[in-house]
């Protein structure tokens, strides 16, 4: 009316045009960019499309299926520039909206509970123990757990209890994996100064343990940043030729299945290679609880990991693995000083343990490890 009485008339607006990425691009290269298929981010869109999908009727309204793809590709490459405000025609801020608003979609916690299990019926402890019993006869195993540590930003007002034992602020987050490196378990919430074994003993799987919810003769692995517990067996620190020896072998191979796990993760999902730019701290840690949940769905959907793609890694990233490459090489100088981290060589100092729950570990290894063909080594 005001445009009517001035005697102007209203310009109409200009939208840029959108490509039809869903559409025009191949399950492989959407793997790619978004590292699910076509049938994932459909299923993973039709989760949340009720929290995201706009009330509005306008017809340059982000759809649903445009938030999971733009907060897929923050995911996959760790930057929202990535996210190519051209190619989608949206504003960096729209693009910024629709990702924090669909990480608070896929962070819930009933859709967490949905696709990230802890076993504790006997039929899902029985699978479990089943999957890992191949690897090296280790009896009991329902899961492997360890820690990583996720950079954030450092702000002036950031709390000194994120700054890490390596001098960088960080988020101490758990997982642990089953024997296929699904996920079976995520927290994230600890600061970076906070050691592993606090995050376990006050974890909710800890407190089934100790609730007597999980069946008896149940143990998850963890390296030697843990204490021994009964429901937590670590590796001898220095261990005896024979038994010990053993134990430490087997468990060392089976361990290493959080490595795989965690790198499959990593190589997924870019954003957890780098230092993550958010705030507050509480999203960082919704985006490794939806990277967790995402990393399930791939695997149940049989979504294969992602070709390395050299052109879609940020600067950023490259940096950090370099850093990554540097610490390891650091690891790797002092364990050949110290002649090796052999499973049968002494590992670093355990963090205390009750006598109760060493004593259970001897008995279980000599129970179980005197004969060293079981897990396929050579007896010592």
């Amino acid at each position: 009316m005001a445009e009517v009485l001035s005697g102007r008339e209203r310009q109409p607006r200009h939208y840029r045009a959108r490509k039809d990425f869903f559409n025009e691009l191949s399950d492989k290269e959407l793997i790619k960019r978004y590292r699910l298929n076509r049938a994932g981010i459909l299923h993973v869109t039709d989760l949340v499309r009720t929290s995201v999908q706009n009330g509005t009727r306008r017809s340059q309204a982000l759809t649903a299926e445009m938030k999971i793809i733009i907060t897929l590709n923050f995911l996959a490459t760790g930057t929202m520039q990535h996210c190519s405000c051209d190619d989608l025609g949206v504003s960096q801020s729209t693009i910024s909206r629709a990702i924090a608003e669909t990480l608070d979609a896929l962070s819930d916690s009933v859709l967490l509970r949905q696709y990230i299990k802890f076993p504790v019926t006997a039929a899902q402890v029985e699978r479990k123990k089943g999957e890992f019993q191949p690897i090296a006869h280790f009896p009991g195993v329902i899961g492997v757990i360890d820690c990583v540590h996720i950079r954030i930003s450092a702000l002036k007002q950031q709390d000194a209890s994120f700054l890490n034992s390596k001098g960088y602020y960080s988020i101490n987050m758990q997982f642990i994996f089953d024997a296929n490196c699904r996920i079976i378990n995520v927290l994230a919430k600890w600061p970076g100064s906070v050691h592993d074994s606090r995050i376990f003993n006050e974890s909710g799987v800890k407190k089934l343990f100790d609730r007597d919810m999980v069946p008896a003769g149940c143990h998850l692995l963890g390296d030697a940043d843990y204490p021994c517990h009964q429901c937590l067996l670590t590796p001898y620190t220095r261990p005896q030729p024979g038994p010990q020896g053993n134990y430490n072998r087997a468990h060392k191979k089976i361990w290493s299945v959080t490595e795989r796990g965690i790198d499959q993760l990593r190589r997924r999902f870019r954003v957890l290679r780098q230092e993550i730019r958010l705030e507050p701290v509480l999203k960082v840690c919704k985006v490794v609880e939806v990277c967790a949940l995402l990393h399930n769905i791939c695997m149940d959907m049989g979504i294969g990991m992602p070709a390395e793609d050299h052109d879609n890694i940020s600067a950023a990233a490259d940096d950090d693995d370099d850093e990554e490459e540097e610490e390891e090489d650091d690891d790797e100088e002092e364990e050949e000083e110290e002649g090796g981290v052999d499973p049968g060589d002494a590992l670093p100092p355990v963090p205390e343990a009750h006598l109760e729950d060493l004593q259970y570990r001897d008995g279980f290894c000599n129970l179980y490890f005197k004969r060293s063909c079981l897990i396929g080594i050579k007896v010592l």
